[in-house]
């Protein structure tokens, strides 16, 4: 696939900020290009990058919508939407962070995004899933993984935040509602969220299943994020406790966090674990393409006091054989569409059936 992208809106010292694509093509001085693009696992055999917008089959917008606001650049970039209209191309965007900003809509804009909320309908915006890197193939567990037994009794983990502290939900809550506050009165550019205190949230779960005698609870529970770690989290004992609480578990309860997205849900597909997953309304990656209720226990926001028997009607169809084929599907589910090479190979596909459609429409 041809991609372009304006150089004169790309600002290669916010690289936490570049669109996730460009990154493997994209100069990083520590790097050769070769290096950088066994590191994301994209090859410039599936992707190149092409001089003009008119040789290209889609157009990236190089930066976070987040950088363009906070540097007063939205003019530059509507008129860059504008021009790929003109030559009847597509612009791909994303929409970081826990919030996302506030976007107009253009009909030949796609924006991908974590956050948001589906019954907004906000037109082309699209799931996009958190790239985390390979922790099972890296310490060699891809065997190991599918070393487990069926029980009876479901086996559930869960390492994180949770409070069940009432002051500490209405803590969360006011800030929220600041935040939102500021949102509608236009003092701020971030879209306003759904008050909820998602701490307590997980925390009111994990007491749910704790206390059905139908299931096994393994759960670490933390007062602050990532237990407070601030630095080398990678190798802090504190991420081998993670994932060891995950290889250890047939199912990980994932809830929102501050954003309406769980990190901990591709987490437990990467580790070919079942996500025992509260959906509250949000985006899920290639949602046309993915069945996703075939490889989660989704329960819904309205029924999530019902958890614990969502959860044992699920495992009680499955067996033995039913368990490992599910965590064998979740972990190729990862590996083929939630990786970065991946969702951005089957996202080129879409492109170029639509393209192929309408030429010989």
């Amino acid at each position: 696939m041809k991609l372009y992208y304006p150089s004169q809106l790309y600002n290669p010292a916010y690289r936490g900020k570049v669109f996730p694509l460009l990154k493997p093509f994209l100069k990083d001085a520590n790097y050769t290009d070769a290096q950088r693009q066994a590191f994301y696992g994209v090859s410039d055999t599936d992707f190149v990058l092409v001089e003009t917008m008119e040789e290209a089959q889609v157009v990236i917008l190089p930066m976070s919508w987040n950088y363009y606001v906070q540097t007063n650049q939205l003019d530059k970039v509507y008129a860059l939407i504008a021009d790929a209209k003109e030559v009847n191309k597509v612009v791909w965007s994303l929409n970081a962070g826990d919030f996302g900003v506030k976007l107009h809509y253009f009909e030949n804009l796609i924006v991908f995004r974590q956050g948001g909320y589906v019954a907004n309908n906000q037109k082309g915006h699209q799931g996009y899933p958190s790239i985390i890197n390979d922790y099972l193939g890296k310490h060699q567990l891809d065997v190991v993984y599918l070393n487990t037994s069926y029980h009876k009794q479901p086996i559930v983990g869960f390492c994180g935040q949770a409070n069940l502290s009432k002051w500490n939900a209405l803590t969360e809550m006011f800030k929220q509602q600041a935040r939102n506050f500021k949102s509608y009165l236009g003092f701020s550019y971030l879209e306003p969220q759904k008050i909820v205190s998602t701490s307590y949230l997980r925390a009111s779960l994990l007491k749910t299943l704790e206390t059905s005698s139908k299931i096994d609870t393994q759960f670490i529970k933390r007062k602050q994020y990532r237990a407070g770690v601030t630095k080398n989290k990678e190798t802090h004992d504190t991420t081998a406790e993670f994932y060891n609480n995950i290889l250890e578990s047939q199912y990980i309860l994932c809830v929102r966090g501050a954003g309406n997205f769980s990190v901990r849900f591709y987490e437990t597909l990467m580790m070919g674990r079942i996500p025992l997953f509260l959906h509250t309304d949000g985006y899920l990656p290639l949602s046309d393409e993915i069945d996703w209720k075939a490889h989660v226990v989704w329960v819904d926001y309205k029924d999530r006091h019902n958890i614990s028997e969502v959860l044992c009607d699920f495992h009680q169809q499955l067996g033995q054989e039913g368990l490992i084929a599910l965590f064998k599907k979740n972990r190729k589910l990862w590996e083929e569409k939630l990786t970065l090479s991946g969702f951005f190979e089957a996202q080129k596909n879409i492109v170029l059936k639509e393209i192929n459609y309408k030429k010989y429409k």
